[in-house]
């Protein structure tokens, strides 16, 4: 398992978080997302303030399937790699409530750009 980093606030540092498709932030680090970061309820993905959501869940909050959050995962890093002005702190995405492995999960990171900070042992 990877050890939580913990995320630095600051201009053009954006909180990357797992979602529901419905944007009900209710726990985890999307909760932490909609109280310090700018998330909005009822936006399940994209940049919202200083925070970026991939979903990880549905609309019903049931996991999604990992090729799924895959598509999450790649058009963030697509997002990513045309806003080499931001850093990009990426959270264990899946990993907690989602019930998903690093071991799963970190692979999809690979090749990420240069301004995504990613958890030990990802990508």
């Amino acid at each position: 398992m990877s050890k939580d980093k913990v995320f630095v606030p600051g201009a053009g540092r954006v909180f990357v978080f797992g979602s529901n498709r419905a944007g009900i932030h209710g726990a985890g680090a999307a909760l932490t997302a909609k109280k310090k970061y700018g998330a909005r309820q009822h936006v399940g993905e994209g940049l919202e303030g200083n925070s970026y959501a991939i979903p990880t869940k549905d609309e019903r909050i049931k996991t999604l399937p990992l090729e799924e959050v895959r598509k999450g995962v790649e058009r963030f890093l697509a997002f990513a790699r045309q806003r080499m002005d931001l850093t990009f702190f990426v959270t264990r995405i899946g990993c907690g409530l989602a019930g998903y492995t690093d071991a799963e999960i970190g692979p999809m990171f690979i090749g990420s750009p240069t301004n995504c900070e990613l958890p030990e042992g990802w990508g």
